[in-house]
């Protein structure tokens, strides 16, 4: 994705990794071979790996450039981390550190970190290992985090938090927040459990335009023809379908900039509708 301006933000996307993740059918329970036939034309090549069979996905940041402030939304998988998925455990590739520096940030320079929720894909880089403890990685910033997130994630004791949160909150660094929290008149959030309890996105308004980056609500162009699939990840199957379709409801055939997870690149664009399925995906690169 180019750098997206409107009114006056600049929104950036920082991408750390990005290939072949797992079969339909391992992350989707609906997904077999004869419901995903009738979109196999469209998904082949571009969700849908034709070598391996598996979904294509990034994990991926958002640099929200204002005038007041630098603000990162989401920080990927990080390094050294023991809580997320084999392929994710013990990683010591700094791409995305690198990634960040091309896009012009340093560390330093991010005021505000939001997580959309507490999964490792999505928190890993809120710390960084140094003299053998974890610590923020982002020495400046004020990580919002929504306190009904951080309480659920605490109760599990789940590695996410212990090496993702609680250094945050030891530091001095985390404002916990009601998940409908607003940092001011253009960036707010927006409640959207299911996938985890406290999960939220992250609301961009300016100049009268708006932009919405929505963790994970989607995770594959999958679900723009099956809405009502969840993924074996949600912690609440139908509530993450009911808040899927509830949120598409309201974005589809709008001007809203759609900033997604794990939609493959260049990951952002506009929700539509569609004569064959409920809803297609239009990519900033077709603007």
């Amino acid at each position: 994705m180019r750098p997206q301006s409107f009114g006056d933000v600049t929104i950036h996307r920082v991408l750390e990794l990005e290939g072949p993740f797992m079969l339909p059918s391992e992350v989707f329970p609906n997904a077999t071979a004869e419901a995903l036939e009738p979109d196999m034309h469209w998904l082949l090549g571009h969700a849908i790996c034709p070598d391996t069979g598996k979904l294509i996905l990034p994990v991926q940041s958002y640099v929200v450039q204002t005038p007041d402030h630098t603000i990162l939304i989401d920080t990927c998988v990080g390094c050294g981390k023991t809580s997320g998925l084999p392929d994710w455990n013990d990683r010591d590739d700094d791409t995305w550190l690198r990634n960040l520096a091309a896009a012009g940030f340093t560390i330093e320079d991010i005021d505000f970190v939001f997580c959309t929720h507490l999964h490792t894909d999505h928190s890993g880089w809120n710390t960084r290992l140094l003299d053998g403890r974890w610590v923020p990685t982002f020495p400046n910033a004020t990580y919002i985090l929504s306190k009904t997130e951080v309480d659920a994630f605490a109760a599990k004791d789940a590695p996410s938090y212990r090496e993702n949160v609680l250094p945050i909150l030891e530091a001095g660094q985390a404002q916990l927040v009601e998940t409908d929290f607003a940092l001011n008149d253009s960036i707010t959030l927006i409640p959207t459990p299911g996938h985890t309890t406290g999960h939220v996105c992250v609301q961009i308004k300016s100049g009268g335009k708006t932009a919405i980056m929505i963790g994970d609500v989607i995770h594959s162009p999958i679900q723009l023809a099956h809405p009502d699939w969840s993924m074996v990840f949600d912690d609440d199957m139908d509530q993450a379908a009911a808040t899927r379709i509830k949120l598409f409801e309201g974005l589809c055939d709008t001007d809203t900039l759609v900033l997604t997870a794990h939609l493959p690149s260049p990951s952002a664009g506009r929700l539509t509708g569609h004569a064959k399925r409920p809803y297609d995906f239009k990519y900033v690169e077709q603007d």
